[in-house]
């Protein structure tokens, strides 16, 4: 069985040693080694991840990773590449569950923020598992949408959610879609189709977490 996630968490180790720590990423304010603590957090530190998704615990996450920050580079990159088997989400049961997205998601976090950078060609496999969290971002990340939002990955499916009334067709490659519906609209590759208010608003709102 194809191991995504690890190919994808390896892939971004090896770019975040290409580029450096101070290299930056398309999270506005974050450096590859802000997002190198955030994953370090996320996977060894299970009293302060929850931080980041609960609001009143992020203060306490935001503590913890600024300190995880502060290791040095190499040993950072060394606990990216590494998880260990006890985390949560990380484990041999559950790592391409939980980690197929999100390591595609920082991966191209930092490919994107560089000059030049155009869509990889994904494998069909690889592809094929970003769809399965389309249909849960759609329906979490835009269900207040006021409008009827299509969205449309060709040869996968599509899957709808908002609030009704007039259409908006959002169209693209899954993984296009999962960065788009992860809040990182700017640099996701999709056609947009409706009316131009409702798309605009569709560009620029805040579905991230």
């Amino acid at each position: 069985m194809p191991r995504y996630a690890r190919a994808e968490r390896e892939a971004l180790a090896d770019l975040m040693l290409e580029v450096g720590p101070d290299a930056p990423t398309i999270n506005e304010g974050w450096t590859a080694r802000d997002l190198a603590a955030h994953l370090v957090v996320r996977e060894r530190r299970p009293d302060a991840a929850g931080g980041i998704l609960l609001p009143p615990l992020h203060g306490y996450a935001e503590r913890v990773r600024l300190r995880v920050a502060a290791r040095p580079w190499p040993e950072l990159l060394d606990q990216v590449r590494r998880p260990p088997v006890w985390s949560p989400v990380s484990n041999p049961l559950t790592d391409e569950l939980a980690n197929t997205m999100e390591f595609f998601i920082h991966h191209e976090d930092v490919r994107r923020a560089r000059p030049g950078w155009q869509p990889r060609d994904l494998p069909p496999g690889l592809a094929a598992r970003l769809w399965k969290p389309v249909a849960l971002l759609t329906r979490t990340r835009a269900r207040r949408f006021p409008a009827n939002l299509l969205v449309q990955a060709p040869g996968q499916g599509e899957v709808t959610a908002g609030r009704g009334g007039d259409r908006v067709r959002l169209v693209g490659s899954p993984g296009e879609l999962v960065l788009f519906l992860s809040g990182r609209q700017r640099v996701a590759r999709v056609q947009i189709d409706g009316p131009p208010a409702l798309a605009e608003r569709l560009r620029t709102a805040p579905l991230g977490l």
